[in-house]
């Protein structure tokens, strides 16, 4: 067993302490809209979407967060775990626990660690048992691809009425700040004996 092995394998595990799975994620949430949300309990330093291959458009819908330190990877937790916490207004409030070392794609070998591989011979006892999981998870990515493309079509078009609504007040409070720009507001204003104010402090018309 390796020294250079050992080593590589203990920054792991320090990574992985440092680390959070968040999963309920929008499919629509951004690495940016993540780093933000979390921003508040300290410095993240990589976000890693897992990809669900069994759904449509391979899209990501829980993400490993590490954080700069693993006390604010408990943070991160605990606040999740204790309050519903939604990510730039999703309508999904988001999990989080822990994460473990099989989450991670690129996770190094453990010292000492062998695996056998072998294929099950249909004489097998569990040859049955195991053919017959694997058409329930077929089935059930089937039901899990419909359910998404529903949910996915719904939070779309929040995000789209979100957007208009955003846009909607920008227009009104542009138009506001012409009117007040053009005088038109001070005249009516002096017209009807109104007190508006502005950065000088309060005026009176009369």
């Amino acid at each position: 067993m390796g020294s250079a092995e050992q080593d590589e394998y203990a920054a792991f595990k320090e990574k992985v302490r440092r680390t959070v799975f968040m999963d309920s994620l929008s499919p629509i949430v951004t690495e940016s809209v993540v780093r933000t949300a979390l921003d508040q309990y300290g410095t993240v330093k990589s976000v890693e979407f897992i990809p669900n291959y069994l759904e449509p458009r391979n899209m990501a819908r829980c993400a490993l967060v590490e954080m700069e330190k693993e006390k604010q990877a408990e943070v991160v937790i605990s606040t999740i775990s204790e309050l519903p916490f939604m990510m730039s207004g999703m309508p999904r409030p988001v999990r989080a626990c822990a994460a473990v070392p099989e989450m991670f794609a690129d996770r190094p070998r453990k010292p000492g660690r062998q695996l056998h591989v072998h294929w099950l011979d249909p004489s097998d006892p569990n040859f049955e048992v195991a053919n017959k999981l694997k058409q329930l998870v077929k089935k059930h990515a089937t039901e899990n691809a419909v359910m998404l493309k529903h949910q996915l079509e719904k939070e779309e078009k929040l995000a789209k009425q979100q957007g208009e609504t955003l846009k909607a007040n920008y227009k009104k409070y542009e138009m506001i700040d012409s009117l007040m720009a053009d005088g038109i507001v001070r005249r009516l204003a002096g017209r009807y004996t109104l007190r508006i104010s502005d950065d000088s402090g309060p005026s009176t018309f009369h």
